[in-house]
């Protein structure tokens, strides 16, 4: 998912075609994000919420409802496209990331920034820790009436 600052500073097309040199990208949808799709996505951080500073939920809908983020489906020749995506990705925290990495190359947050803030890390890009968490992701962001993309071999922009 490229998040609301890749498309708020134009980098959704580098970012992608950064990923589709290494994996198939099957399809991308833009998405305006609701706050149901928001809570759900990162339902996980929510449960964490008391380790943060800072109001996560109030950040979250904050940030993402409202905005545009563009989802793709990404299909590799191998099981571990998951973490071959997020090796292209780089460290969560953009700062960290190594230059040869979306994040590194394009990021420009840090966490000592979001902290300074009282919010999260603008770092660009979310992608699913696992096949799992790609499943529970295509429910949110795609849904039932893109069901059929899922065994769909080429990318119709």
């Amino acid at each position: 998912m490229c998040k609301p600052d890749a498309t708020d500073r134009r980098l959704v097309e580098p970012i992608l075609e950064w990923i589709a040199g290494t994996v198939t990208i099957v399809r991308t949808r833009e998405v305006i994000v609701t706050a149901r799709q928001i809570l759900a996505h990162y339902a996980d951080m929510l449960e964490l919420r008391h380790r943060f500073p800072f109001d996560v939920r109030a950040d979250l809908i904050d940030h993402y409802v409202g905005s545009t983020v563009t989802v793709a489906l990404a299909r590799g020749e191998t099981n571990d496209t998951a973490q071959q995506v997020r090796d292209l990705l780089g460290h969560y925290d953009p700062s960290r990331a190594p230059s040869v990495t979306i994040r590194g190359f394009y990021g420009d947050d840090s966490a000592e920034k979001a902290a300074a803030d009282g919010r999260l890390i603008r770092n660009l890009v979310h992608s699913s820790d696992s096949p799992a968490d790609a499943a529970a992701d295509f429910k949110i962001w795609f849904g039932e009436p893109y069901r059929h993309i899922l065994h769909q071999e080429a990318h119709p922009r």
